[in-house]
């Protein structure tokens, strides 16, 4: 089969509409199965301006490089549009592929100069909660000319949906999401030209207060942390025919006013009137002469930027599956899935008629469980206004697999009467996993369902209560996972730079244990495993996308961290006064106190600072930093060495010998010899043993216990541990139906009540970080190198499991495993222009290869292992008595 060029991207944008890079790097990857096939040089032509009117520029470059080439054209500047194709020759250098189809990219505003419109604000409006009600901005305006093309250019204080001449522009939900607004402000841009035409046009806009105004926070949280005005900044660049440019931009000849949205608070929930609507009020033939006048704001001090990542947007309609009544007579609808968005509602009744609706993820007694939402009400009402409508909120979003209706018309909804929106970050899929046994297989679609309700414009903790925020533990622990399954580069990067910009001006050097902080400065103190998410998030990038960039950006900020914001005592240890949060929710910490855990957590923060200090050794090495790099690697080894004295015994013994402890000291490499490993790795062996394979860690421990126990050999525990269903295990919530990721091992009771703890999340991707487990030893497909240019083939066979394939679109391609028959058979398959190590069970050697498929075979059998439960990744076995 030839090989053929699949993609062109640019950065690492999945649309690039509007990009903020003005040298942008250049990807394409491959599809095809031709053997050792290794790219020798390129050509690039590159055609500048929207129609491609001026000849293209051609460019060939001997190199095997395809990912985030540079940019080898001039530089451009803001609104330059581009189209780009390529075509790559393999080594003999005489056939090339066939040219790839052109990708156009156009370039956003860059510079405060390229505004000319103001922020203009709303007259501040409160409900009875004291959130701030939606508002609606308007302006008419005419064109002259036919229209060549048209952009519009917007972001606002607050959360917006655009329209224009009564249509939705756009698919954006949740616009402009969050980041750190004090320094960095998203705007996105938008192809206008086919909603305007010559003549008379209206733009309009409607705000809700989002995470700028609204209430965010535990313990009753905190108002207006950013502003308290409702605010809008758009500007619209339409190009006629004749070339000539029209600009017209928010400024004080706007009108606005409020609509049929009442309230609508992210926690709360959204009240709507329909009632209330205005009729034809985006549109050019509306009177808007009762409408107020709005207030010019000063310009914003943060930086306007084009976003790195994808919008949120709406991604999947789930029906409803019953509706339940409950003890109470209540009437409860189940989607089947717990998972993040809203409703959308078909119903008509009498004017004046509310219905309401209360989110949950779970039941208890029957009933719509409540209290784990704290004091967050996720409850939406609808007023109908004697029409039929069809009704969804805008400016909220819940975590919920039961909706519980009240007063609904005729007393009970049919399932035809309500439908789940999905909404999340519109991130591409990469990963995918399966094997023989279906609840492992269940494990990993909840670990993705648990993604995709936490990666909502930033990576949260949980969607569903009074959070809803940045922890940096949770996603340092779930970066690996997460970059396998979905392209997370671009939101990520965005959300490092919003970490490095408050830790810099705010924090001075301390990472906040929440991105974008919003906690008051009491609350923000240095934490191991938390705030080093600022080193280990940033490798965990690179790792997976190999862009040395992440590194270089990051690097201030990874060294203020290490140097100036972890709180040390004299020898350089973490201070011992300080508090920690360790081994949060470890099985074995009471539900009222979820840190207090069997680990010391000092002894969790000093694992964690040998590790991040010998990571700024390689990152140094990456970037160049020889004396840096020879710098960290010697603090580590004394660092390492102090360690050592404080918690490891002259025989090996490990104090508190805790299974995250053990897991820390093994993949961190922090015992003194091979002795004392084998120590470790016994005592480990005997803590799972007794434990009856039930997991014992939290947070820090659970993604490395099952790695730590393959590192030394012991595989078949692993999948013990794995494969576990009594709680504590990952399973377990499987058995009571869980369909995403809990924050609690024991989130519900064996006897369904729920845990008695105030953090009790249905939906919480941390514990899902074993995916990355799943992935590299289940699945045993990772990337050898940096970017995945070199692939490792390991799979290591486990358990009862027999089958299984996992598959990666890595950015040279589809790398990944087919099943074979009969003993241990597999196919692997390597892209073009990449190598793979293929290190196969039962076979000593590491076999190299280059692209193509190839199938491995092995009589492989474990040592105490039944034949009859043999397992293989990728592969079927036949029994090996056959």
């Amino acid at each position: 089969m030839m090989v053929e060029i699949q993609s062109i991207t640019f950065e690492h944008h999945r649309e690039s509409l509007g990009i903020g890079e003005t040298n942008p790097r250049i990807s394409w990857s491959f599809t095809g199965n031709a053997q050792n096939w290794i790219q020798s040089a390129y050509e690039l032509e590159i055609s500048h301006g929207s129609h491609g009117s001026i000849q293209p520029e051609k460019y060939r470059v001997e190199s095997s490089q395809s990912v985030l080439v540079p940019w080898p054209s001039k530089t451009l500047n803001a609104r330059d549009t581009v189209r780009v194709r390529v075509r790559a020759f393999g080594t003999d250098g005489s056939t090339p592929t066939d040219w790839s189809d052109w990708n156009s990219l156009e370039v956003g505003l860059l510079a405060r100069e390229d505004w000319q419109a103001h922020v203009i604000a709303a007259p501040r409006t409160l409900t009875p909660s004291k959130s701030l009600r939606p508002a609606l901005f308007r302006k008419e305006f005419r064109l002259e000319k036919p229209i060549r093309s048209a952009r519009l250019y917007v972001t606002s204080y607050g959360i917006y949906e655009a329209h224009m001449n009564g249509k939705r522009v756009g698919d954006h939900v949740l616009a402009p999401g969050w980041t750190a607004y004090k320094y960095r402000l998203n705007y996105q841009t938008h192809d206008i030209t086919d909603l305007l035409k010559q003549g008379d046009n209206a733009i309009a806009a409607e705000v809700g207060e989002g995470w700028y105004c609204g209430r965010l926070g535990f313990n009753r949280g905190w108002r207006c942390l950013y502003g308290d005005r409702l605010s809008l900044l758009a500007q619209i660049e339409v190009t006629y025919q004749d070339n000539e440019i029209m600009r017209i931009g928010t400024d004080n000849s706007w009108k606005t006013s409020v609509g049929p949205i009442i309230s609508s608070e992210i926690y709360d929930g959204e009240a709507y009137d329909a009632s209330l609507e205005i009729d034809g009020w985006s549109s050019p033939v509306f009177e808007d002469h009762q409408w107020s006048g709005v207030e010019e704001l000063d310009f914003p001090k943060a930086q306007l930027i084009a976003p790195e990542g994808p919008p949120v947007r709406k991604t999947e309609v789930v029906k409803a599956q019953q509706v339940i009544k409950t003890p109470s007579g209540k009437y409860v609808v189940d989607f089947g899935q717990n998972l993040v968005g809203w409703l959308r509602v078909h119903v008509s009744g009498p004017k004046g008629h509310t219905i309401s609706f209360t989110h949950t993820e779970v039941l208890e007694n029957g009933e719509a469980a409540t209290r784990p939402l704290r004091d967050c009400k996720a409850k939406d009402s609808l007023t109908l206004s004697g029409k039929p409508i069809t009704w969804s909120p805008k400016f909220t979003f819940h975590g919920f697999r039961y909706v519980q209706v009240d007063n609904w018309p005729t007393a009970e909804p049919k399932l035809s009467d309500l439908e789940a929106i999905v909404i999340h970050t519109d991130m591409q899929e990469t990963g995918s996993f399966t094997c023989s046994d279906p609840m492992v297989n269940k494990l990993h679609e909840n670990i993705r369902w648990g993604m995709r309700g936490n990666f909502v414009s930033i990576p949260t903790d949980c969607p569903q209560r009074d959070e809803r925020l940045g922890w940096t533990g949770d996603i340092q622990i779930f970066c690996p996972t997460a970059n396998f399954l979905y392209s997370t580069t671009g939101m990520l990067s965005s959300w490092l730079k919003d970490l490095a910009v408050e830790q810099i001006h705010d924090l001075n050097g301390v990472v906040s244990v929440i991105v974008p902080n919003i906690l008051p400065k009491g609350y923000t103190m240095p934490q191991a495993a938390w705030s080093d998410a600022a080193i280990m998030t940033p490798w965990d990038l690179y790792t997976s996308s190999g862009d040395i960039s992440i590194l270089r950006t990051q690097h201030e900020s990874m060294k203020i961290w290490l140097e100036k914001g972890v709180a040390r005592q004299e020898n350089g240890l973490w201070d011992p006064n300080g508090h920690q949060l360790g081994d949060w929710l470890d099985p074995a910490a009471p539900p009222s106190e979820p840190g207090n855990g069997k680990t010391d957590p000092h002894l969790v923060a000093n694992a964690y600072l040998v590790h991040i200090t010998h990571l700024m050794s390689l990152i140094s090495n990456v970037l160049s930093l020889s004396s840096d790099a020879t710098h960290y690697a010697s603090e580590a080894e004394r660092l390492k060495k102090l360690f050592q004295d404080e918690y490891i015994t002259p025989n090996g013994r490990l104090a508190p010998d805790s299974m995250t402890a053990l897991a820390l000291a093994i993949t961190f490499n922090l015992f003194a010899s091979p002795t004392h490993l084998t120590s470790a790795t016994t005592r480990l062996s005997t803590l799972v043993r007794t434990s009856k394979f039930r997991i014992a860690t939290g947070f820090v421990g659970t993604p490395l216990i099952l790695p730590s126990l393959t590192k030394v050999g012991k595989v078949q525990l692993a999948y013990k541990m794995l494969l576990q269903t009594r709680c504590p295990s990952w399973l377990y919530p499987i058995t009571m139906g869980a369909t995403t990721m809990w924050e609690r091992w024991d989130s519900m009771l064996p006897n369904g009540s729920i845990n008695p703890g105030e953090m009790t999340s249905f939906n919480h991707y941390a514990l899902g970080s074993v995916g990355a487990w799943l992935h590299s030893t289940v699945g045993g497909i990772s990337p050898l190198e940096p970017g995945w240019k070199k692939v490792l083939f390991a799979p290591r066979p486990g358990g009862t499991v027999r089958t299984a394939q996992a598959r990666f679109l890595s950015p040279y391609g589809v790398v990944g495993w087919e099943e074979g028959k009969k003993k241990f058979w597999m196919r692997a398959r390597v892209p073009p222009n990449t190598t793979a190590e293929v290190r196969v069970p039962g076979r000593e050697e590491v076999v190299r290869v280059e692209s193509g498929e190839y199938e491995f075979r092995s009589e492989f059998v474990e040592e105490g292992w039944p034949p009859k439960a043999i397992y293989a990744p990728f592969a079927q076995y036949e029994d090996m008595d056959d």
